[in-house]
Order: C-alpha cells, then sequence, then structure tokens
C-alpha cells in the first residue's frame, strides 16, 4: 500500500527551495536523534559534531562516509551501520561486487516501504499506471533494484512479471503473449534483447511495449544510446539511479535530459571533481548523498563515486537539481590518455551513435607510464575507420579500433563489463 498518491508526489516537486530546504534539515535532525544514540557507526564517528544542526551549512562539518567504512564490519556479515539489532531486520540485499567485495544491506519493514515510495517518482515519469502488465528482465539474485522495483510496481496496482533465469527467447515470448506495456533492464540489456528479437525475425518495434525503465548503469541518459534503444523499440526510455547502500536517489527528467534527485528524501551534495570544493552550475562533480529515510541502515554525507554535472534552474520555485546527463560516470573509472581524461560513458555515447555497432570491448593496457585504449568493434560495415575518425574529433584521441565477427563479444543482461583493464 502506497502512503503518498501521485498529486502529492507532484506538489512536493514544486515547492520553493526555502522551503524545501526547511523539510530537509527537519528530516535530518529528526534522522540523527532516532539514529545516533543507537547506531554504533555514527554514534563514534559523530561524536564530535554539534546536533541538531540549525542549518544544512552545519552539515559540511560531518565527515564524509565511505563504502570502505561499511564493509569493515566487526565479526558480523552485514554492514557496520545497523541502527537496530539485527532481528528488527526482514530485507537482505547485496551489492554486486564489481568494485570489490560485495556489501550486505539490511532493511527493516518501515524502510523497505521508504524504498516503495521512493520508486514511485521513477515509475510517475514512465507513466506506469495500475493495471498496466510490467516485464521485468533480471535475474533476481540478491541484488536490491530488481526487488524494490518489483515490489514499488505491484504497490502501485501494477500486473508483474518476473523473467528470473528465463533465457532471452523466453523473455521475447512473455512479452510478446503477455502483451506487455513495459519493460524495466538495464540499458544493455535492452540493447541485447533487441539484437536477439532481429536475428530471430521478432519485431519489438511493433510489440506494445511502449516504455522502458533502464537502471543498473549509465546509458539512459546518454542521448545516443536513448535513441538507439528507443528506435530499436519504438518506445521511450526513463532512466532510474540508486545504490543499495543510499537508495532509489534519482528518476528521470521528462525530456530526457538527464535525473532529477529526490531531495524531498535525500540530501545531495556536488564536490567538484578538480578542486574538491562546492561545484559550480556545470562542473564535472562527485555526487555525495544523506538518506533521510532510511533509519535502520542510514548514510550521512555518502560519497557515492558516481560523478555528475549538476545544472540549478534560477527560478525560486524550481526545487530539483537536474543531472545533465544523469551519471556521467565513475571517480574511479575516468581515464588519462595522453592527457586527456576519458569516461567510459564518453566511449559509449560515440560508438552508440554508429547503428551499425551491435557490440564493442574497450581493453585497457599500459604502454610505458601511459594508458591506451584498444577498442574492438561488432560492426556490420566492418569500417573501423569512421570509428577512429568520431573519437579523435570528439574526445581528441586517437584511438586503434579493429573490427571482430559478429557475436564474438560478451552480451551482458546486468552491468555492462565492457571496460576490461589489462593494465596489472
Amino acid at each position: 500500500m502506497l502512503h503518498t498518491t501521485a498529486e502529492q508526489r507532484r506538489q512536493q516537486q514544486g515547492v520553493p527551495r526555502h522551503e524545501l530546504e526547511r523539510h530537509q534539515l527537519s528530516r535530518l535532525n529528526e534522522l540523527l536523534t532516532v539514529a545516533l544514540p543507537h547506531n554504533r557507526f555514527y554514534g563514534e564517528k559523530l561524536a564530535g559534531c554539534t546536533t541538531p544542526l540549525t542549518s544544512l551549512a552545519d552539515l559540511k562539518e560531518f565527515p564524509y562516509t565511505f563504502k570502505d567504512e561499511l564493509s569493515a564490519v566487526r565479526d558480523q556479515e552485514w554492514g557496520a551501520n545497523l541502527t537496530y539489532p539485527v532481528e528488527q531486520y526482514t530485507r537482505f540485499h547485496r551489492t554486486s561486487g564489481t568494485r570489490g567485495r560485495p556489501l550486505v544491506v539490511l532493511d527493516t519493514p518501515i524502510d523497505w516501504q521508504w524504498w516503495i515510495e521512493c520508486w514511485q517518482y521513477t515509475l510517475d515519469a514512465a507513466e506506469i499506471k495500475a493495471g498496466d502488465r510490467v516485464v521485468l528482465a533480471f535475474s533476481f539474485g540478491p541484488f536490491i533494484g530488481f526487488w524494490s522495483a518489483h515490489d514499488a510496481l505491484n504497490a502501485r496496482g501494477v500486473l508483474t512479471i518476473p523473467t528470473g533465469g528465463l533465457s532471452t527467447l523466453a523473455r521475447l515470448e512473455l512479452i510478446r503473449s503477455m502483451e506487455a506495456d513495459a519493460l524495466l533492464c538495464t540499458p544493455s540489456y535492452a540493447l541485447h534483447i533487441a539484437e536477439v528479437a532481429r536475428e530471430n525475425q521478432i519485431d519489438v518495434a511493433g510489440s506494445n511495449v511502449r516504455r522502458i525503465v533502464v537502471a543498473g548503469e549509465p546509458g539512459g541518459s546518454v542521448p545516443a544510446v536513448r535513441r538507439q534503444i528507443e528506435t530499436a523499440w519504438n518506445a521511450r526510455v526513463i532512466d532510474h539511479a540508486g545504490a543499495s547502500e543510499v537508495g532509489p536517489w534519482g528518476y528521470s527528467d521528462r525530456k530526457g535530459r538527464g535525473l532529477h534527485v529526490l531531495e524531498a528524501e535525500f540530501l545531495p551534495e556536488f564536490r567538484a571533481l578538480d578542486s574538491g570544493e562546492d561545484a559550480k552550475d556545470g562542473e564535472l562533480a562527485e555526487l555525495v548523498l544523506t538518506s533521510l529515510g532510511r533509519y535502520g541502515s542510514p548514510v550521512i554525507r555518502y560519497r557515492t563515486g558516481d560523478v555528475v554535472r549538476p545544472r540549478w534552474n534560477s527560478t525560486p520555485d524550481n526545487c530539483f537539481v537536474l543531472l545533465d546527463g544523469g551519471v556521467v560516470g565513475r571517480v574511479d573509472d575516468m581515464l588519462i590518455v595522453r592527457g586527456v581524461n576519458v569516461f567510459p560513458t564518453a566511449v559509449d555515447a560515440i560508438l552508440r551513435s554508429f547503428p551499425e555497432v551491435v557490440e564493442y570491448r574497450v581493453l585497457i593496457q599500459k604502454q610505458g607510464a601511459l594508458d591506451t585504449l584498444t577498442i574492438e568493434v561488432e560492426d556490420r560495415l566492418n569500417a573501423p575507420e569512421r570509428i577512429v575518425r568520431d573519437l579523435r574529433l570528439r574526445i581528441g584521441l586517437t584511438v586503434e579500433v579493429r573490427c571482430v565477427p559478429l557475436g564474438s563479444l560478451p552480451r551482458f543482461e546486468g552491468k555492462g563489463k565492457r571496460f576490461v583493464d589489462q593494465r596489472s
């Protein structure tokens, strides 16, 4: 059951900035009042900090939280930042482990309801309504995003169709036979389903699917990737962002320009990559988040590692910052190749602008003290020269591009692993 209506959520998005900040300050102090006496991790970490806060500016006195700290557990298998005894938690989930040891995250029933409510902003943006039929093309392991999306759809009155364990062809048959209205998956997998459909003469563009909610990796807010998915499916792409340890914090801008931070439930900060200071409008920054409604496993000033480009609207009643282009990359993914900063999403955007490129892989190697890139592509035109020219023009690098046989590169259901680091 949902505790908010679509109209209430729309009203929350239109409050003046000063009202939003008053709401955030109240929520933050309430969280600290509950958590600090019982949460050993934050009780120790914030022992020297003054509470309650009198303004949001006071939060700058608090130290950052890093994922490694949450993983440094004491004689237990779950995260360090639990507020309550473990018996009060009913949801077990775990991060994907693509960046080190998987982190176990626990949620109480109240916190899980908060997850479901936060997801509604993404489903609002996708215009998914009660009675719709939605296919979830995920494996349904311990990763939290699939389960939270499933329960959020159920709470909305949607016929939710899980497909864990099914092949891509079996999922295509379910999409057809169930006359699904919408699809939830990663951007990589949306493209892969379309590729398998084409190989089997299945017309996904003629299916009932008109909305595709993508999550799990950048791409939904990258124009070239979004355009490729929308063209293949004849459907609108809606981006979503979240993290197991933080919550479902971002939802798609209706014009496809990027992501909005759900500021009614998350307090964002933007740490400029170059200076470490507060980022200016349009400056590349690391996203720092404080979750305001998750009391059982809170995170305060959490360094997400996501690189974003914040844009603030000058009108006082527009309280939702826009992340131009969504999540641009990861702090630890940025490469310096012959003096040029390169994010994987920049390479992805260029390669996806060629409709004949089916799949690709980037090999990262070392030549002396310098990083080098070699790109393998499945290209129906077998013409890598045009890709080399575009890479040189758009990111200022001459990169070796070589063609490989169609179907020879890996495909991904979850997060794509197209950048292979061979430097070690």
